[in-house]
C-alpha cells in the first residue's frame, strides 16, 4: 500500500465520526441549525479554539516563569496583555502587548502545512512547512534555541519521523501545548486525531514517549469538544476512554489518565485558580533544571483541571491560567484552546482579540501575520476540503 495514502486514509471509525461531525460537501456548516439551542456553530469552535491559543499565549508569556505569589502581587489578577521580554540574548526587543510567541510559531507551521495538504498532514508535510516558511533566525528569538538544531536536521535527508530523536526535552509540552491544529481537521474523529499526533509528534519527541502521549490529550479534547451537543463531561470522558491505550504495565502506573485523575481530584471544593494553584503547588513544584516547569504532564493536567474548573469557559479559562503561576503561557494556551474549542470565543473581551491581531500584524519576525479569524477560517476550509473528498469517496464505494 503507498505509504502516503495509508497514512492519510481514515480507518472505518474514524471516518464514520468525521462524516458524523455534521458537514457535507456542498453545506456551509455556519448555516445549519445547532444541534443545541444557543451552542456554537463548528466555525464558531474553530476560531474559538485559535483564539484561546492566541490570547492565552500572548497574556501568559508577560509572566511566563513566575511563582503565582510574583504575579500576585505585582498584578493582583492578571487579565490585560502586557508588554514582555523573552530570552535573555534578545531582552533588548520588548514585545508588544498581545505579541504571541514560541508555541504559536511551532502551531502557525502545523497550520501552514494542513492549509498546503487541505487535510491530515504526516512529519514530512510539517517538515516541508519547516523550510518553506520558518525565520531561520527564530530560534533563541522568537522560537526556543533548540528549534535551530531540529531545523538543521530537517534541512538533511534524514527522515521526519527520526528527528524527534534528538531532541533533547522530549517530554516538554512542546507538543501538547502547539498540536490543537490536529485536533481541528480532525474534528469529531478523535482517533484519527491521536494517530496524527503520534505521527507529527516525531518532529519532536521520540516515538511513543511521554511529550507525545500527553499531547494525545490536547488533540482528544479538541476533536471531542468539536462533536455536535458536546460537554465538559463528554470532553473529559473521551480523554480517558480513548488516551493511554496500549495497556502496558508502564501506561498503567504512570501514564496519563492516572495523573489526571488525581488532578481532577484536586479540582473538588476549588472556588477558583486560588484555590486550585496552592493545590497544585503540592505536587508541581520542581526547580533548577532546565524548562523545569514546562514538562507536559504538569502543563496537561493542569489545563485539564481548568477545563473542568471553568465549565469550559474560554476566557476564564485563559485568566485561570495565567494567573497559576509557573508556565502560564503554554497552561492558558491548552485550557484556552481546549475551552474555546467546546463553547467558542465568545466570552473572549473583544479587545484582547483585536490588540493580539494587532502584535500580529506588526511582529517582525513571526512566520505568518494572519488575523485569527483569517487563520481559523482556514483551517475551518481545509476541514470542509476534507470531508467533502470523504463524502464523495463513501458514495463511490457504496455503489460498487
Amino acid at each position: 500500500m503507498d505509504k502516503a495514502i495509508d497514512r492519510r486514509t481514515v480507518l472505518q471509525t474514524g471516518l464514520v465520526a468525521a462524516l458524523g461531525a455534521g458537514v457535507s460537501a456542498g453545506t456551509r456548516t455556519e448555516e445549519a441549525p445547532s444541534a443545541v439551542a444557543g451552542a456554537p456553530l463548528l466555525r464558531d469552535k474553530f476560531f474559538g479554539c485559535v483564539a484561546g491559543v492566541y490570547v492565552g499565549s500572548a497574556m501568559g508569556a508577560a509572566v511566563e516563569g513566575w511563582s503565582w505569589e510574583r504575579i500576585e502581587k505585582e498584578h493582583g489578577t492578571l487579565d490585560r496583555l502586557r508588554p514582555y521580554h523573552h530570552y535573555q540574548a534578545t531582552s533588548e526587543w520588548v514585545r508588544e502587548p498581545g505579541t504571541t510567541e514560541d508555541g504559536v510559531e511551532r502551531q502557525k507551521l502545523m497550520i501552514l502545512a494542513i492549509l498546503a495538504r487541505q487535510d491530515r498532514v504526516t512529519a514530512e508535510d510539517v517538515r516541508r512547512s519547516w523550510l518553506e516558511h520558518m525565520n531561520p533566525k527564530a530560534p533563541g528569538l522568537i522560537s526556543e534555541p533548540f528549534e535551530g538544531a531540529l531545523l538543521q536536521m530537517a534541512r538533511t535527508p534524514m527522515p521526519a519521523a527520526d528527528i524527534g530523536k534528538y531532541c533533547d526535552y522530549s517530554g516538554l509540552v512542546s507538543l501538547a501545548r502547539s498540536c490543537h491544529p490536529i485536533g481541528l481537521i480532525n474534528a469529531g474523529d478523535v482517533p484519527s486525531a491521536i494517530a496524527d499526533v503520534h505521527e507529527v509528534g516525531q518532529l519532536y519527541n521520540v516515538a511513543g514517549s511521554r511529550g507525545v502521549r500527553w499531547a494525545e490529550v490536547t488533540v482528544a479534547s479538541i476533536a471531542a469538544a468539536t462533536k455536535p451537543g458536546a460537554t465538559v463531561d463528554s470532553v473529559l470522558g473521551a480523554v480517558f476512554d480513548h488516551c493511554d491505550r496500549s495497556g502496558t504495565t508502564w501506561v498503567k502506573e504512570v501514564g496519563v489518565r492516572p495523573e489526571l485523575e488525581r488532578g481532577l481530584e484536586l479540582v473538588n471544593g476549588c472556588r477558583d485558580f486560588r484555590d486550585l494553584r496552592v493545590k497544585m503547588d503540592t505536587v508541581y513544584a520542581g526547580r533548577g533544571i532546565p524548562y523545569a516547569s514546562s514538562f507536559a504532564n504538569e502543563v496537561v493536567t493542569k489545563a485539564i483541571c481548568i477545563f473542568k474548573m471553568t465549565g469550559g469557559d474560554t476566557w476564564e479559562a485563559i485568566r485561570s491560567a495565567v494567573n497559576m503561576g509557573r508556565d502560564t503561557d503554554c497552561l492558558a494556551a491548552i485550557a484556552g484552546g481546549m475551552s474555546g474549542a467546546l463553547s467558542g470565543a465568545r466570552s473572549i473581551p473583544e479587545d484582547r482579540l483585536a490588540q493580539v491581531d494587532r502584535a500580529t500584524a506588526l511582529n517582525p519576525h513571526t512566520c505568518v501575520r494572519k488575523t485569527v479569524r483569517e487563520t481559523a477560517d482556514g483551517l475551518f476550509e481545509a476541514y470542509r476540503a476534507r470531508l467533502a473528498r470523504l463524502r464523495t469517496f463513501v458514495d463511490a464505494m457504496s455503489a460498487a
